[in-house]
């Protein structure tokens, strides 16, 4: 049997140990191959545009604006994004990390985000990008009626997108948790009360909004708006430090404020609506039933042509 001769790069005869002293120089960073910067030619499938190509869940500390000029050092998860056009085979996926880095010591806020964005479409050589900063953010909470103080910690995202013509809108994520306590439930106990003498107790649940708005050109909107405005629609939000004064005002809140997820929808928009700080905002509610196996939920839009659609359906996304 003839064998064929091995060949000069078997890997049988390449080094099989890490060299920690060799260093990289301009000439042999030449010669590497640039597998995304290949011609039209290598694109596998369709040779078409892709909407969104880049990095999701990247991490680093930063420094938040806050409402009142203190910026706040958070932990924040990056998603950043780019078009590619049709002919071109891939991006420089580093260029997303290595470019926002850049920006790592200012402050991040929405103005941070506008010039993160025009350098990816110069870097990238892109039309359009899009930044997410999801983010843990603290606000000081007063209990009922004990004067206790607490942290509320509020997942919330940070959004900015730029198209083709350089036209950026910048969008605010927020999730409130709330009490929701069933007006269906309620009546159902007082008339065993009133007319059976028959003691119960109606049902409620931890439930949570998701709100999506969009900031109004040339206003500003902070977190903290976002969750005054959620406070003073839905009232019955869950609490930090709670002693026995707490809990019975609570209750009592719940029975001032009761709620289906139809009427929490409703209040939530009623106070967005009228603020004009707000452009567009979408809602999304769930109630986590505790008289049910199932959850109740709503969605609700401010319903502007192109603007953001009611088409949520990540419910699962909102237990709490």
């Amino acid at each position: 049997m003839t064998r064929r001769p091995k060949s000069p790069l078997s890997s049988r005869n390449l080094s099989r140990s890490y060299d920690k002293h060799f260093k990289a120089d301009d000439a042999y960073r030449a010669t590497l191959p640039d597998m995304q910067n290949k011609d039209a030619s290598q694109i596998q499938g369709a040779n078409v545009p892709i909407q969104h190509v880049g990095i999701s869940g990247f991490r680093l500390p930063m420094l938040v604006a806050a409402r009142d000029g203190k910026p706040i050092p958070l932990e924040c998860t990056i998603t950043g994004t780019v078009s590619l056009a049709a002919d071109r085979k891939g991006i420089n996926m580093s260029r997303i990390m290595r470019t926002f880095y850049e920006f790592k010591d200012r402050v991040l806020s929405h103005e941070l985000l506008e010039e993160i964005l025009i350098r990816y479409k110069k870097d990238l050589d892109c039309s359009r990008a899009r930044i997410l900063v999801e983010l843990r953010y603290p606000i000081l909470q007063k209990s009922l009626r004990s004067g206790l103080e607490g942290w509320q910690y509020y997942r919330a995202v940070l959004e900015g997108t730029i198209d083709d013509l350089d036209r950026v809108r910048r969008y605010i994520h927020l999730d409130f948790v709330y009490s929701s306590a069933c007006p269906c439930s309620a009546e159902l106990t007082e008339h065993a009360r009133e007319e059976r003498e028959v003691y119960g107790i109606p049902h409620s649940q931890r439930s949570k909004a998701r709100v999506v708005a969009e900031v109004s050109p040339s206003k500003s909107l902070f977190i903290e708006d976002m969750q005054e405005l959620c406070l003073a629609a839905i009232h019955t939000e869950t609490q930090v430090m709670v002693k026995r004064e707490d809990e019975q005002a609570f209750a009592e809140l719940n029975g001032a404020y009761s709620k289906f997820v139809e009427d929490a929808a409703r209040v939530i928009y009623e106070q967005f609506d009228r603020d004009l700080r707000v452009r567009d905002f979408v809602i999304a509610c769930s109630h986590l039933e505790s008289l049910h196996s199932h959850d109740a939920v709503s969605v609700i839009n401010k319903g502007m042509p192109s603007g953001l659609s009611a088409d949520f359906s990540q419910f699962r996304d909102l237990i709490c």
